[in-house]
């Protein structure tokens, strides 16, 4: 029987300490090139199961992402990483985990199920790639799919500014993020339908250049 590596791998569904470290460290260390502005705060659940969805311009998107709410955010990370000697036992420590990308990847969707059956926050991004600059692409029904079987809210999470990381030094970078009211899955509804809901609720709170395929709904779209 095929026993998939990852299964030696021992991920913590928890905010361990070296994790607390670790974000507290790049708190300091991006204080002096962000200034991040977080709106919405009140919006993410205090407890319990949630996908957070964002969309995806740079790696860096999961630094204002993390440091912008107190609960810890689990992510799905590229297996290339995990591979690198330094980093193999680290990734799980932090929260993420290895997922391949360009193929279906099922034990990457069976841990996802895991983070939000222990109760934590699983972040996602539905593009499922960076849109480098091109806006919103059509996004994938992973995240909706997560949703719908754990019965959880979608988080929408509006970010804007990763673009410029760097570009305007020794000036701080300004990063938003927006994070919009949950959005419950509706009885019945279909993992396509939900994700539309949600990337049209985010796209409403991005600038017009980075909606890309969801900068107008379709006549009749309910919200």
């Amino acid at each position: 029987m095929f026993r998939d590596p990852r299964d030696k791998l021992h991920f913590a569904f928890h905010a361990t300490p070296f994790r607390k470290f670790v974000v507290f460290m790049l708190g300091i260390l991006f204080k002096p090139i962000m200034a991040l502005d977080v709106q919405g705060a009140e919006n993410l659940p205090t407890d319990g199961a949630a996908v957070l969805a964002a969309n995806h311009v740079t790696n860096f998107d999961v630094i204002p992402m993390q440091l912008s709410i107190p609960r810890p955010i689990f992510f799905m990370g590229k297996a290339s990483l995990f591979k690198i000697p330094v980093f193999r036992s680290r990734p799980p420590r932090l929260g993420a985990f290895p997922v391949y990308r360009g193929e279906k990847d099922e034990w990457a969707f069976r841990h996802a199920a895991r983070v939000l059956e222990h109760g934590q926050v699983l972040g996602m991004f539905p593009e499922g790639t960076r849109s480098k600059g091109k806006g919103l692409s059509v996004a994938k029904t992973g995240s909706a799919h997560l949703a719908l079987d754990a019965n959880c809210p979608i988080v929408p999470m509006a970010v804007v500014g990763t673009d410029g990381f760097f570009k305007r030094f020794p000036r701080r970078n300004p990063v938003t993020v927006k994070i919009l009211p949950p959005i419950l899955p509706k009885p019945g509804e279909t993992a396509l339908s939900l994700t539309d809901r949600v990337m049209f609720a985010l796209a409403r709170e991005l600038p017009a250049d980075m909606r890309g395929v969801y900068a107008e709904a379709p006549k009749g779209f309910d919200k």
